[in-house]
């Protein structure tokens, strides 16, 4: 019995520590992203936009490979450049 509960445990333990799916990082950077858009409507995009929408497709990519902390990482820069460009744009006007 001891050796199953071990088992059991270490099971839970290690399944624990499996990345998950950026669900919510991925969310949160296309809709930054998007308010960013629409903040530079009118003028040329900041670079900071622009590199936003590349560091989201990186993120996507990552995504379909199953690399979950990389697509993480790139969601959260593209969200961060997204901010930017959308502070940028509104600071123009």
């Amino acid at each position: 019995m001891g050796a199953k509960l071990t088992a059991l445990i270490l099971v839970v333990f290690l399944g624990s520590g499996c990345a998950r799916a950026p669900v919510q990082e991925m969310s949160d950077a296309r809709q930054a992203l998007d308010a960013a858009e629409a903040a530079a409507v009118g003028g040329e995009p900041p670079e900071e936009l622009v590199q936003g929408r590349e560091l989201l497709h990186g993120a996507e990519e990552s995504l379909d490979r199953g690399e979950y902390e990389q697509a993480r990482e790139l969601a959260l820069e593209a969200r961060r450049a997204a901010v930017t460009a959308r502070e940028s744009s509104l600071a123009e006007y």
